[in-house]
């Protein structure tokens, strides 16, 4: 909804339930897309309300589904037919902010492993006090800055 592939995801959608449900069933569809992208267009976070629409859309083809297994063939062929072009997995967006001096370590696959070995500091980081600062508590050893 509210993307370029709509209008063909929408008549197809409504085809499909015409199909098995005849023209009441097609033009009740219609209005519930035709709502449903009003809710979409109209949204400050567009993704929240189509992740909130998407479990009622699941039940909603779940129906066809089960009274007609052709509808299964169909489905597939209409998602193949609106998916973008070069697209065959969902796109994940990550944001991070990192503020003061502060580290992020992002993965988006896969896993992150950090090893610190040796009894120093962490590097990038200042040292902790250790009393061999004259009891300053500034980190400087001996009086020089490090």
């Amino acid at each position: 909804m509210a993307t370029d592939s709509w209008s063909l995801a929408r008549a197809r959608v409504a085809e499909l339930f015409r199909r098995r449900g005849g023209e009441g069933r097609q033009q009740a569809i219609e209005g519930q897309l035709d709502s449903n992208e009003r809710l979409v267009t109209e949204a400050e976070d567009r993704d929240l309300v189509r992740r909130t629409l998407l479990p009622m859309w699941q039940l909603e083809l779940r129906s066809p589904l089960q009274r007609d297994p052709e509808a299964a063939e169909e489905l597939r062929a209409l998602i193949e037919e609106v998916r973008p072009a070069g697209s065959s997995t969902p796109k994940w967006v990550q944001d991070v902010v990192v503020r003061d001096n502060a580290k992020a370590f992002v993965v988006q696959s896969g896993n992150i492993v950090n090893h610190h070995h040796g009894s120093g500091p962490v590097p990038d980081r200042p040292a902790e006090p250790s009393g061999n600062d004259g009891g300053r508590g500034d980190g400087r050893i001996g009086g020089a800055a490090r």
